[in-house]
C-alpha cells in the first residue's frame, strides 16, 4: 500500500491534530462532563494508529520517542497511587481532594486528585491498545 500516499498521509496529518486535541480535551472534561480517561485514551490511541497506517511504522517509533510498554507501567502505578494514598490519611478507596488555586494569568484553577487518577487510565489505555495493534501486525512495541 506504500505506492502513492500524498493524500493520504497529508489528511492524516490534519486528522491526528483534531484526534490529539479532542482527546486531551476528553480527557480534561471527564471528571466533569462526559468522557475521562478511558475514553480519551481511546481517542488518544487511534491517532497513533492512524499515524502507523498512514507512515510507516518503524518512522513513526524513530520519531517518538515513547515506549509504550513502560507508559502502561507508569499509568498503571499513577492509578494505584491516587486510590491507594488517601487510605494513609484515614479516608476511604479512591477519595477525591480537590482545591482552587489563583494562577496569576489564568485566574481560579480547579484542581482535583480525579485528574492525576483519570491521567494513569490515559496512559493505561494509550499503552496497551498501541502495544496491542503493534504485537498483531507483526512491528516493534
Amino acid at each position: 500500500m506504500k505506492e502513492n500516499d500524498v493524500v493520504l498521509r497529508t489528511i492524516t496529518k490534519i486528522v491526528v491534530f483534531i484526534l490529539l486535541t479532542f482527546g486531551f480535551y476528553l480527557f480534561l472534561a471527564g471528571h466533569n462532563n462526559p468522557g475521562g480517561g478511558f475514553i480519551g485514551g481511546l481517542v488518544l490511541s487511534s491517532a497513533f494508529l492512524l499515524m502507523f497506517l498512514a507512515f510507516d511504522v518503524k518512522q513513526v517509533l524513530v520519531s517518538l520517542p515513547v515506549d509504550f510498554k513502560i507508559m502502561i507501567i507508569v499509568g498503571s502505578l499513577l492509578s494505584m497511587v491516587t486510590a491507594i494514598v488517601p487510605m494513609f490519611f484515614g479516608k476511604p478507596f479512591l477519595y477525591q481532594t480537590d482545591a482552587y488555586v489563583n494562577v496569576p494569568l489564568m485566574g481560579e484553577l480547579h484542581l482535583t486528585t480525579v485528574t492525576l487518577f483519570e491521567a494513569g487510565i490515559v496512559l493505561s489505555v494509550v499503552g496497551v491498545i498501541v502495544t496491542v495493534m503493534l504485537s498483531i501486525s507483526g512491528g516493534r512495541s
